[in-house]
């Protein structure tokens, strides 16, 4: 097995999970064959420079799996234990955004032909995702759900509580009032936002006041605003919340963080108008990145979560069988609109 060019450690997906994935393709692509012999725990920990307890980690998971089995005294092989059945997903997502597109498919690039997945969508509301799940309880082997819920909580809450723990992962977001020992590819909003506007604390120290545009007719996560107003705090910063971009004057010396788009937007318009500069008299970061924020006004600052990585994390998951809690990366990308 070639496995130590397939090891990405900078990968959030955990590393006995990578070396499950690889031993999975050489199978499928006929490198491993049934009734063939693989290294035992230290004779491939040796080899790869892999930790013992990361294989005997991935080992587990294939015995699980029914991919390898061990005969005492001899050691473990390649059985038959790959099944032709395609595993049946499905994914209640609070809305279909450019960002949840790129989880939705990064999902489906992992799965490729081993499943069936389908996709519907909740809207924030309690009461439909709460119908979705009790409509096909058992009828699918995994419920990845975005639990971004606004309206009819404790119906949402009752029927997420009908699905199988080993069955359930939580995507974007976890929730304290679950306390299952379910999946989990989440964000931490409060802490994310706060460590990342950290991060960049020498670009918006030149700025007299930072402002948040927090749309308050869309479900953001509240944590946002609670994260924000710490960093602030911190650093002694003069700063307000807003509903939208033209409630207070744009004003020379201010930095802004804007969710939505059309915010983003009419910020960018306003400030063209005035005769101002991004990332001189007025300071921009938008929420959640796009390849057009990269060239926009020769490039708008972000802070933004890895989606693509997310909808990876959560496919490998479903691959391998295998449910933990990963907290995905989160970060400030530094362009000139700061």
């Amino acid at each position: 097995m070639e496995l130590l060019d397939r090891i990405d450690s900078t990968s959030a997906v955990p590393k006995y999970l990578q070396v499950v994935n690889a031993v999975i393709e050489d199978i499928e692509a006929g490198i491993l064959k049934c009734g063939e012999r693989v290294p035992s725990i230290n004779e491939t920990s040796e080899m790869y420079y892999l930790s013992r307890d990361t294989i005997e980690k991935a080992y587990r998971v294939l015995r699980k799996k029914g991919i390898i089995s061990s005969v005492k005294g001899k050691g473990c092989y390649i059985s038959s234990g790959l099944s032709t059945n395609k595993v049946r997903v499905l994914l209640l997502f609070n809305k279909l955004s450019a960002y949840k597109k790129a989880i939705y498919y990064s999902i489906l690039k992992v799965l490729g032909e081993d499943a069936v997945v389908d996709l519907h969508i909740h809207h924030y509301d309690g009461k439909i995702c709460s119908g979705l799940i009790q409509e096909n309880i058992g009828k699918y082997d995994y419920y990845v759900v975005m639990p971004h819920i606004a309206t009819n909580v404790d119906s949402f809450t009752q029927a997420l509580n009908k699905i199988p723990e080993d069955k359930l992962i939580l995507l974007d977001k976890n929730i304290d009032t679950y306390t299952g020992s379910c999946g989990a590819v989440y964000q931490d909003f409060e802490r994310d936002i706060r460590k990342a506007l950290h991060s960049g604390e020498d670009l918006l120290s030149k700025y007299r006041k930072f402002v948040l545009v927090y749309p308050r007719e869309i479900s953001y996560p509240i944590e946002i605003v609670k994260g924000f107003r710490q960093f602030c705090r911190e650093m002694s910063l003069e700063h307000s919340v807003i509903g939208c971009i033209h409630q207070e004057p744009l004003t020379a010396g201010t930095a802004y963080l804007v969710l939505e788009e059309s915010d983003l937007a009419n910020l960018i318009t306003e400030t063209r108008a005035k005769g101002m500069v991004l990332g001189k008299e007025i300071g921009l970061i938008s929420y959640n990145d796009t390849p057009l924020k990269k060239i926009l006004d020769n490039g708008i600052t972000v802070v933004s979560t890895n989606h693509e990585l997310m909808g990876e994390t959560a496919g490998y998951m479903i691959k391998n069988k295998q449910i933990e809690k990963i907290h995905n990366p989160f970060m400030l990308v530094r362009r000139n609109s700061l």
